[in-house]
């Protein structure tokens, strides 16, 4: 499904958006991708799950961008209602969910087995699982960043999981839309150690995102690091312009 060599670009635009933004930004970002003459990473659209098929629609005629849903539920289908099964995101024209984000894991109580069910099922269903990893401000303050990320990474990462199927992304929460990142030395340092951990999972050539206050202004340092393989974007994915002025930047 994916190259795993290729860097990958994933825009979550999480509970924003309208019909009408989700056209005319993938318009936007479609003219550009024909501008460049073709995408310079793989690129991947999140939008809410209400302006999914908008965005199916739109894309249908835009070569170069992958849709990807914001979450799934573990079970294929029944009675859990509001909830969407990883299956007819795919019905929809996904091939991406995101699975475990600081958000689903603090708002919602998403412990570790929960995420790597969700996971799990998402690449039952077909689906490239985008598993989000990350520590709190009072973590990195104690100490804690690469147990938190270690242990979030061994509960939630699914049996079986490789690069054709899984993408870990590591997304300090305290930096999530804050506009503070950590230095190139402190991603750099936890991306090596998520590296060194997916090996002995035998979960080689998974690509592993930075997400976390990427923009314009920093995304061609932060994906020059090494074994950091892409951007996991928040708010910045809601502008066509700053988006693509970040897939621009991968080297």
């Amino acid at each position: 499904m994916t190259d795993s060599l290729r860097p990958l670009v994933a825009g979550n635009w999480k509970m924003n958006g309208s019909r009408a933004m989700t056209r005319d930004l993938l318009v936007s970002l479609g003219a550009a991708l024909d501008g460049a003459g073709g995408a310079p990473c793989e690129i991947v659209v999140c939008p809410p799950a209400p302006y999914l098929a908008d965005a199916a629609r739109a894309l249908a005629s835009i070569p170069g961008i992958a849709l990807g849903a914001q979450d799934c539920h573990a079970a294929a289908s029944g009675a859990h209602t509001g909830d969407i099964a990883a299956g007819m995101l795919a019905d929809l024209g996904c091939l991406y969910t995101i699975v475990g984000h600081s958000e689903r894991r603090g708002d919602h109580g998403e412990a570790s087995a929960t995420v790597k069910a969700k996971a799990a099922a998402a690449i039952a269903a077909g689906l490239g699982a985008i598993v989000c990893v990350g520590e709190t401000g009072a973590d990195r303050a104690a100490g804690r960043t690469e147990a938190v990320v270690s242990e979030q990474l061994d509960g939630s990462l699914p049996d079986g999981a490789g690069a054709e199927s899984c993408v870990i992304a590591y997304e300090p929460v305290w930096a999530i839309g804050t506009g503070q990142t950590p230095t190139p030395a402190e991603i750099g340092e936890v991306h090596a150690s998520i590296r060194a951990r997916l090996d002995r999972h035998l979960a080689c050539g998974v690509r592993i995102l930075y997400g976390g206050s990427v923009k314009p202004e920093n995304a061609a340092a932060i994906l020059a690091i090494a074994h950091v393989g892409g951007a996991l974007v928040g708010g910045a994915s809601l502008d066509a312009d700053a988006f693509w002025s970040i897939c621009r930047s991968c080297p």
